[in-house]
């Protein structure tokens, strides 16, 4: 059985409180429990470093949940980011920079929830100049190549404070959950089955 730790990297402001992102944690958490082992943190809550790194060695797949602030990360998750990924945990110095990753053996996705809305992303006309969702979180996939993980299709929603759709959005997440996950595990049961 896989394991998968998710962390939940919202904080809380005015007009976002962070329903939504555990919304979808804990509906992670519920698709994929039959078929793999899980742990979670919430950033929020508060965290002791060591033992989040001691999640991330336990984990063969980290999904980051977040929403956007200010096209990145709230600042309460980098911070975590910053504590927990230590040098001689998560990378060593290498003759290329960014060569060092210990985490190789690992994979991660992003999860993520916007208010700008899909037809800003991948649009030369739009705010994004044509980015799609990764090329804006650039920065985010980055950090995780630094320390050697390699990444899962990303799962994105928008729109989510104006047009907070929770139905839809949870159907979206069990078809990507589905593609990401769950297909995986039933296409290596069948390779056992007819192997």
């Amino acid at each position: 059985m896989k394991r998968i730790f998710i962390i939940n990297g919202y904080e809380s402001y005015p007009n976002a409180t962070g329903r939504l992102n555990q919304t979808i944690v804990n509906h992670m958490t519920d698709q994929l429990s039959s078929s793999y082992e899980i742990k979670t943190t919430v950033v929020a809550n508060g965290y002791i470093p060591e033992e989040e790194s001691d999640k991330f060695r336990w984990a063969d797949v980290v999904i980051f949940q977040s929403p956007v602030f200010w096209f990145s990360l709230p600042g309460a998750f980098k911070t975590y980011i910053d504590k927990v990924y230590e040098y001689g945990v998560f990378f060593k110095g290498s003759q290329t920079y960014g060569g060092g990753g210990l985490f190789t053996d690992k994979q991660y996705m992003l999860s993520l929830t916007w208010n700008a809305t899909s037809e800003v992303f991948s649009n030369p006309g739009q705010f994004f100049e044509g980015k799609d969702v990764d090329e804006v979180m650039f920065h985010f996939h980055k950090i995780q190549e630094y320390v050697g993980m390699k990444p899962l299709p990303t799962f994105s929603l928008h729109d989510v404070v104006r047009n907070p759709d929770i139905d839809s959005f949870l159907k979206k997440l069990d078809e990507h959950l589905r593609e990401v996950f769950l297909s995986e595990k039933e296409d290596h049961t069948n390779q056992i089955l007819v192997g």
